[in-house]
């Protein structure tokens, strides 16, 4: 099916057909308060220097946080982790409580058990549309091995398969 202008409707179903890794990004306040939140938008920019991106809703109340602070993590959630994304999608509750995690660049939570992980000095932003991307200058990441990732399609989550 196609339509000159997508509606938004058509537009968020076009682009569910594109699979995507599962991250929760986490940052720590001027005040020590953490955020975190459920993210697919994430992409690789550059190897040198060493870039990522992702990007952030308007309307997010988390925008301040990120927008002002000096860094922030983005954790790649593992297969066994679907809860996890569950939970940083939900609003309204302590997203933290009872979680481990250590402190990464900045002060941002690196979450334990996670697939792998980039530690970003908040490098660049721009405004497009109803979002904000945000750029990351990468200064540590890991991984863990032997993880398997978390895949989102078409609002659902899956695990890898081999071909």
């Amino acid at each position: 099916m196609q339509t000159p202008v997508p509606d938004a409707l058509q537009f968020r179903a076009a682009l569910g057909m594109f699979a995507t890794g599962v991250t929760i990004i986490t940052a720590r306040a001027a005040d020590g308060s953490l955020v975190g939140l459920t993210a697919n938008s994430f992409n690789s920019v550059s190897l040198t220097p060493p870039l990522v991106l992702w990007s952030l809703a308007r309307h997010a109340g988390s925008l301040p946080i990120f927008s002002r602070g000096s860094h922030y993590a983005i954790n790649i959630l593992a297969a066994e982790q679907k809860d996890l994304a569950q939970r940083f999608a939900t609003r309204d509750i302590d997203r933290f409580a009872g979680l481990a995690f250590r402190d990464g660049a900045g002060g941002a939570p690196v979450l334990d058990g996670v697939a792998a992980w980039f530690e970003c000095a908040n490098r660049s932003q721009y405004e497009e549309g109803d979002h904000v991307i945000f750029v990351g200058e990468v200064e540590s990441c890991g991984r863990r091995e032997g993880a398997q990732p978390l895949i989102f399609h078409g609002g659902r989550y899956y695990t890898e398969l081999p071909l």
